[in-house]
């Protein structure tokens, strides 16, 4: 059977590194906020261009965490695309706030800077909310249209969060998101294309005022007396077995993005013609997190493919917007027409580091058939 995400393969590959690395956690016992934590934080800002990184628990905590720190709440809206993962949405209403949802892109399916604009302007006319944050998706890997999106954010006076959960590493013209966020978060959930051995989440930033907040926060509003907690927070930290972890994979990760992106270049001269092939944004460069492809017939592809021995993945098969936990928030005008359309359509096959071309050409023959 081949493997959607082969886990066991990469652990193969680094297993003695990721093993000598936690026995060190086991000897200095050191669990919660150990060494590792904070030398993980430096290597990840060096890698993502930040000034400062903060580890947190997991991906959906590093979203939460700078929208409490930017007292988000009731009566203020924050825009999202419904093409995502829950967690994108769900922090919003944490706070009392609004998720706005906003259609994507028929070709990279992230987030659509007119679609986006539109919903501002909407909320702002109807004056029930206030804009406040946008929160721009790096979906399957890729970087979203982040100059576009930044110029409407500067333009209403909105902070932008990059939610790269899944598209940490990624690039656009040759610089991550945070180029253009006020902070980027991501997940190192095990399947991410970082991913650690349990949970895991950071908020990058180069913004020096949100980044002491944002350590107060995390430890449960704590301030310079432990004993003296200066706001309400919560408690999310990384643990240190899991930061020793990811040190030792961030240390190969652009050899393991340059993998994945010949992975995308087999697949992609394989399929051609087959079926609907991803596009990436015009000088981005993806983590491929997903490699997704469109099918008139997904489910009986997806059947197929099955028999074939070869797994796959629908991903969002019914966006937020028509679920029941968030159906009765608003949407920009017209509707999510290419979000509808495109969930039937899109279908996810194996990817990783280690996909080599002979497994690779099994699955494209078996596509193609």
């Amino acid at each position: 059977m081949i493997a959607f995400i082969d886990l066991k393969a990469q652990r193969n590959r680094l297993g003695d590194r990721i093993d000598a690395a936690v026995a060190r956690v086991l000897d200095h016992c050191q669990f919660v906020m150990g060494p590792e934590v904070l030398e993980f934080e430096r290597q990840l800002g060096a890698f993502g261009g930040a000034k400062h990184v903060l580890s947190c628990a997991n991906g959906t905590d590093a979203l939460a965490l700078p929208l409490m720190a930017w007292g988000i709440g009731r009566g203020d809206a924050v825009f999202v695309p419904s093409f995502t993962f829950a967690a994108t949405a769900e922090v919003v209403p944490w706070f009392e706030a609004e998720p706005v949802f906003v259609d994507v892109l028929p070709d990279t399916y992230n987030m659509d800077s007119a679609s986006l604009e539109a919903a501002i302007l909407a909320v702002k006319a109807e004056g029930r909310l206030v804009p406040r944050v946008v929160i721009a998706v790096d979906l399957f890997g890729q970087p979203a249209d982040y100059p576009r999106i930044a110029e409407i954010c500067d333009r209403y006076g909105l902070k932008l969060i990059a939610d790269s959960a899944q598209g940490f590493g990624c690039a656009l013209a040759g610089k991550q998101p945070l180029a253009w966020a006020d902070v980027t978060t991501t997940s190192f959930f095990p399947a991410k294309p970082l991913g650690c051995y349990g949970d895991g989440g950071a908020v990058l930033t180069n913004d020096d005022s949100l980044i002491e907040v944002l350590r107060s926060l995390r430890n449960h509003g704590a301030g310079t007396d432990k004993y003296d907690n200066v706001r309400i927070g919560m408690n999310s930290r990384l643990d240190t077995i899991q930061a020793a972890i990811l040190i030792e994979k961030l240390a190969v990760f652009s050899e393991e993005i340059a993998l994945r992106n010949q992975a995308a270049e087999r697949y992609g001269e394989g399929l051609a013609g087959a079926v609907g092939v991803p596009t990436v944004i015009a000088g981005g460069v993806s983590t491929w997190a997903q490699y997704t492809i469109e099918s008139d017939d997904r489910d009986g592809l997806a059947a197929r493919l099955r028999e074939a021995g070869v797994p796959t993945a629908a991903y969002y098969p019914r966006p937020l917007h028509m679920q029941t936990a968030y159906k009765s928030y608003p949407c920009a005008p017209g509707g999510l027409p290419v979000t509808e359309a495109k969930a039937p359509r899109v279908l996810s096959l194996p990817m990783h580091s280690d996909l080599d071309p002979a497994t690779q050409a099994r699955i494209v023959s078996a596509v193609r058939s």
